[in-house]
């Protein structure tokens, strides 16, 4: 039987709103964008996840009390991990999968981005600025793979050296996290020291959880270690630091951006003066900021009753990074045109003093550059320049 016209009228019909279907990413409805982040809301990084999930959903409400982007607002569905790898995995197979999330925001941890970033490219999901310095993050260079905070593994190689030479020491030596995290620390400061002509004195590690640290401090006192890179993050960079004071053992320690917190000195109190850590957005403190620092902090501790910290910049910055693209992709918002869009965007220095962030098809890390701070009478000050 010869085709009628109603009926080749039909499967063009049926055709098009097939390939309308395909076109539509998921996440994107006509009035909302539906977003995801998965966080360590009850596990050893709490801390960073609360404030984190805080300074993106400060973004959200602003943007939102805008009108949105091109009239839809923004949704943020957070989930725990309790920064372990198989609930993050359970954790995205749950806002991919079923919430059926356009993109996922600000997830924390190495060992977590990596275990779930194969739930998210299997549904065209990216993964955008995830809490973590990790090169995985970034390479290999992939279609759904955007960060924005200098790897792990270039802050060690170049400040190690750095630091070492200004101590004049010479026995490096390096306590790590037996994990992807731990590793790109420990990998850093061992290229550091290998540009130096030497390699560590002494390295040794503990497992993820861990509270105990006196056999490894014992370890590096044993060494006569001088100077400690520590791949460490809040509770084992304290627990590192007190044990190492309460025997007498005093070397430099150097942590990396994952030790830049507030918490270390609230929670470790003074004998955390002394610890340098690189990073990049410097914590707010706010008797010392300027004026567009206490105006969003105002805003911040109206609405969650405390003061903001680094990682609540964290998530702010990232979560304005996204409102970015999506404004720059148009009122037809998908995976592919927020892509395009994030793939030629340049993002000035903000308000947290972080360098501009760049982003091309071949460059999905927005920024390779990071500075020391060292904790002094319980507060983080900035003791050098930029450096990549």
């Amino acid at each position: 039987m010869r085709p009628t016209a109603t009926h080749t009228a039909l499967a063009l019909s049926l055709s098009l709103l097939a390939g309308s279907a395909l076109a539509q990413s998921q996440g994107v409805s006509k009035d909302e964008i539906l977003l995801g982040s998965i966080q360590d809301l009850s596990g050893p990084l709490a801390g960073y996840g609360k404030q984190a999930r805080n300074g993106m959903q400060l973004r959200v409400e602003e943007i939102n009390e805008q009108g949105g982007i091109h009239g839809r607002k923004l949704r943020l569905l957070v989930e725990d991990s309790g920064y372990d790898p198989k609930k993050a995995v359970l954790a995205a197979q749950k806002l991919v999968n079923q919430e059926k999330i356009f993109l996922m925001a600000g997830h924390i941890g190495t060992a977590q981005n990596n275990a779930a970033m194969p739930v998210q490219f299997d549904k065209n999901v990216v993964n955008f600025m995830p809490l973590t310095a990790a090169r995985e993050m970034y390479e290999p260079t992939h279609k759904l793979k955007y960060a924005f905070l200098s790897a792990y593994y270039d802050q060690m190689r170049i400040a190690v050296p750095r630091l070492a030479q200004e101590k004049g020491a010479k026995k490096i030596c390096a306590i790590y996290q037996d994990d992807e995290f731990g590793l790109e620390v420990l990998r850093g400061a061992e290229a550091g020291v290998k540009s130096m002509g030497t390699e560590l004195a002494e390295k040794t590690s503990f497992k993820r959880g861990a509270t105990d640290f006196s056999s490894q401090v014992a370890r590096m006192k044993a060494a006569n270690c001088d100077m400690v890179v520590l791949g460490t993050i809040i509770r084992e960079t304290i627990g590192t630091i007190a044990e190492a004071r309460k025997t007498g053992f005093n070397p430099t320690f150097l942590g990396s951006v994952a030790a830049y917190t507030d918490l270390i000195h609230k929670l470790g109190g003074k004998a955390m003066d002394g610890l340098y850590a690189t990073m990049t957005v410097q914590n707010p403190y706010l008797d010392e900021a300027a004026q567009p620092i206490r105006f969003w902090a105002t805003k911040y501790r109206t609405k969650f009753n405390e003061d903001p910290a680094v990682f609540s910049a964290y998530g702010y910055t990232l979560m304005d990074l996204f409102i970015r693209g999506a404004q720059k992709a148009g009122p037809n918002l998908s995976t592919d045109s927020f892509v395009k869009a994030m793939d030629s965007l340049t993002v000035p220095t903000d308000i947290f003093g972080s360098p501009e962030l760049s982003y091309t098809a071949t460059k999905r890390l927005g920024n390779d550059s990071s500075r020391l701070s060292q904790l002094q009478d319980g507060k983080w000050k900035v003791v050098s320049g930029y450096f990549r």
